[in-house]
């Protein structure tokens, strides 16, 4: 893992041609000038799975050549590591100890969703859609001016019996909302790929459509340095079992250097078919005369383990789990400025503020994220967070996935599992990887004594 940006991020985009005419329609939105909006929001892609990333195996040229064009945020974090939990969290600006979805699949209250960016900009005016993953209950489809909803499987078949990939049909559904809206007023988007997300049933994992077959042949996915037995063996006793879900993901995609390479190929071309279809999205604002109009944001809703720490999927404190990518492409934003790197801390919180501010919509008083724009439009931009906290609750039980809060510092992290009354205390700076648990060093007792009280300032505040 690198965190160095790539020497040319402007590099030429090698192997995907994009292109898709469509009829220029009417721009003009009357006297209301605001932007619109596309959420672009993908299932388990974790932040280096992106050719900006510094990333020399994967394929992602389109959303490379998005962050060229705005900024990439490379340190995104999420508070809450876990589907339901981090979309519930997307859409209404709140840490999960607030919104309280945490069971899974739970629908966002009446009263809670009319305080959402797509409910707040639907009554400013906005046409809004969503398409894709939902799992926040059943699919509300009446507070959307259009929308879809449908997930858990690769492939599908359509009433008129075609069958189609998923991530084809979120392309499809995407264009058709794009060419079917309303020319006059500005749209809201979200669209909520299910790829890179695994077909867990299915003994293949990562299922992508044939055209993807000759990618990565022939090429060696690196091994991370941690995903080894020993690094496994160090965990806290109650996640290095085999009861751990994270354990139990493991065996059915990386417990062999050959599975991890037919894995890690399959991932790596669903997130290449992902960014060819928002090249083909992209491409079809830029027919319409919509792009330069249009804030774009491009995040994941968690991190991903491949392999570290001997695990896979998401859901526990470590660094793999947490951080995601984040880009946005912004029409505020000075061309000086494209194309910024920014190290600050941007949650998955941060997005309903931030685009609810850029459409002049008041943001609600319980919002807890923050509008971070100023981070990249701002030539002096203001102080920002140094901390979270991160969180996430029991599934099914404490051995399979345990909860778990932290506190994240740039150069510290402390971790506190009630369930089992175990803390773990990592030097970030000294140990990026998080392989030495200091908490139980005499010397760092003063520290973990700081650390114990601000977790428990921020749970509160959190509430």
């Amino acid at each position: 893992m690198s965190d160095a940006c790539p020497e040319s991020p402007r590099r030429p985009l090698p192997w995907i041609l994009l292109v898709l005419v469509l009829s220029p329609g009417p721009t003009a939105r009357g006297q209301d000038d605001r932007p619109n909006v596309l959420v672009l929001f993908a299932d388990d892609w974790r932040w280096d799975t992106l050719g900006y990333a510094g990333n020399r195996v994967v394929q992602t040229p389109n959303l490379d050549a998005l962050a060229a064009r705005g900024a990439w945020f490379r340190d995104a974090r999420v508070t809450t590591s876990i589907c339901w939990v981090s979309r519930a969290t997307l859409f209404t600006g709140q840490w999960m100890a607030r919104h309280g979805l945490e069971r899974g699949n739970e629908p966002i209250p009446p009263g809670a969703w009319d305080e959402t960016y797509p409910a707040l900009l639907r009554e400013s005016g906005y046409w809004t859609g969503h398409v894709g993953k939902w799992h926040n209950g059943p699919f509300p489809a009446g507070e959307f001016d259009s929308g879809t909803s449908y997930m858990g499987r690769h492939y599908m078949t359509l009433p008129d019996g075609t069958e189609i990939h998923v991530t084809d049909r979120n392309e499809r559904d995407a264009l058709r909302f794009l060419a079917d809206r309303p020319k006059d007023r500005p749209f809201c988007l979200t669209l909520a790929f299910f790829a890179t997300h695994a077909e867990d049933p299915n003994p293949k994992q990562y299922l992508y459509q044939p055209e993807s077959a000759s990618l990565y042949e022939g090429v060696t996915i690196p091994v991370p340095a941690t995903a080894t037995e020993a690094h496994f063996r160090a965990l806290p006793p109650f996640l290095s079992t085999e009861e751990n879900e994270g354990r139990i993901r493991w065996y059915w995609r990386f417990d062999t250097p050959e599975r991890y390479q037919e894995s890690m190929k399959a991932y790596y071309r669903m997130a290449t078919e992902v960014d060819a279809a928002i090249g083909r999205i992209v491409s079809a604002l830029e027919g319409q005369g919509a792009l330069d109009d249009t804030l774009i944001v491009f995040m994941g809703d968690n991190g991903y383990f491949h392999g570290e720490h001997g695990l896979a999927d998401k859901w526990y404190p470590y660094e793999e789990s947490l951080r995601v990518p984040l880009i946005v492409v912004d029409p505020r934003m000075p061309e000086a400025r494209r194309g910024l790197v920014n190290d600050d801390f941007v949650l998955n919180a941060d997005v309903a503020p931030t685009v609810l501010a850029a459409a002049g919509v008041p943001i609600p008083p319980r919002m807890q994220g923050r509008d971070f724009a100023p981070l990249y439009l701002d030539a002096d931009p203001p102080a920002w967070r140094e901390e979270f906290y991160y969180e996430h609750p029991t599934v099914s039980n404490r051995e399979r996935i345990p909860s778990s809060r932290a506190v994240v510092r740039d150069d510290l992290k402390y971790s506190y599992w009630p369930e089992w009354d175990f803390e773990e205390l990592y030097d970030l700076e000294a140990d990026p990887f998080e392989e030495h648990n200091l908490a139980a060093d005499p010397a760092e007792a003063g520290r973990l004594e700081e650390l114990r009280s601000r977790l428990a300032e921020l749970r509160k505040e959190a509430r």
